[in-house]
C-alpha cells in the first residue's frame, strides 16, 4: 500500500502542494486530477524522487520511503509526461539500459525487452535511433521501460500522450489487467473521460489542496453531476466554456 501523508511543498513560502492525502492499495487505480498548477506534478515528483517534499510523509507498505529509497524505487515503474530520451540511443539499446540498470538478469532481461518492442509495435524500429521516433513511438518506449521490471507501483504522468486510438484502447486495458494482477497505479492525467473508465478512486486537487477524494460513482451523486468532467469543473471553479468561446469569437472579429 502507498500512503501520502500531509504532504507540503513549498516554494519561496508559496505553497505548490499544500496538505496532500491519499492512500493507493493494491488493485487501485488512481486517479489524479487538478487544472494546470495544481500540484499534480510536483506531487507526482516528490514521489519519484525529483523534488524533495517541504513536510509530510509517503509510507510503502507501512515503512518511510526514505528509510530505504533504493528499495522504493526498485518497486516503481514511473512514465513522465514528456518523454526526454537519450536520442542517440535506439529504442532497443535504451530498454537494454533501463534494464541493466534496474539489474534484470540478461536472460531475462532481452526476451521480455523484444516481447514489449513486438507488442508496441516498435519491432520495425527496434535499431533506428530515438531522435527519429515520434511523439506516440517515445510514449511505448517509456511505457515499455516503466514495465521491464514488473513494478508493484505505476506512476503514470498523462501516459496517453501522443498514442494512437488502438494503442490508448490497448492501454486501457492494459491498465484494469495490471490493476487485477495487484498493482497499485496513480494516474495523472487531463483526460477526464478516460479516467473516468479505468479508475476506482479520483483525488481533484485545486491550488495545491485536495478539494474531493472519493470513487468517480460517489462522486457523481454528491455533487449531483452526470460525469466527471461536471464534477471537475465544479470543484476547479472553471470558466464556462461558452462565455470563454464567445470572448475569443468577439476578440478575433473586434
Amino acid at each position: 500500500m502507498l500512503e501520502v501523508r500531509d504532504l507540503i511543498k513549498r516554494y519561496n513560502r508559496i505553497p505548490a502542494v499544500d496538505g496532500v492525502s491519499f492512500t493507493i492499495r493494491p488493485g487501485e487505480i488512481l486517479g489524479y486530477l487538478g487544472p494546470n498548477g495544481a500540484g499534480k506534478s510536483t506531487t507526482v515528483k516528490v514521489l519519484t524522487g525529483l523534488i524533495e517534499p517541504t513536510a509530510g510523509q509517503v509510507l510503502f507498505h507501512g515503512r518511510d520511503v526514505r528509510e530505504n529509497w533504493i528499495g522504493f524505487q526498485r518497486q516503481m515503474g514511473y512514465v513522465p509526461e514528456e518523454p526526454h530520451l537519450y536520442p542517440h540511443l535506439a529504442g532497443r539499446e535504451y530498454l537494454q539500459l533501463v534494464g541493466r540498470l534496474r539489474g534484470i538478469p540478461r536472460r531475462t532481461l532481452e526476451p521480455r525487452m523484444d516481447q514489449m518492442l513486438r507488442l508496441f509495435s516498435l519491432w520495425e524500429d527496434r535499431y533506428s535511433p530515438l531522435s527519429s521516433y515520434s511523439k506516440g513511438m517515445r510514449q511505448k518506449i517509456l511505457l515499455s521501460a516503466a514495465l521491464l521490471h514488473d513494478p508493484e507501483l505505476l506512476i503514470l504522468d498523462e501516459p496517453f500522450s501522443g498514442l494512437d486510438v488502438n494503442t490508448a484502447l490497448m492501454l486501457r486495458s492494459l491498465l484494469g489487467a495490471l490493476a487485477a494482477e495487484g498493482k497499485m497505479i496513480l494516474y495523472s492525467s487531463h483526460v477526464l473521460e478516460v479516467v473516468e473508465k479505468v479508475c476506482s478512486m479520483v483525488v481533484i486537487l485545486r491550488k495545491g489542496k485536495v478539494v474531493a477524494y472519493d470513487a468517480v460513482e460517489s462522486l457523481r451523486g454528491l455533487m449531483q453531476q452526470p460525469s466527471l468532467e461536471g464534477i471537475f469543473a465544479q470543484l476547479t471553479n472553471q470558466e464556462d466554456p461558452g462565455r470563454l468561446v464567445n470572448g475569443i469569437l468577439a476578440a478575433m472579429h473586434g
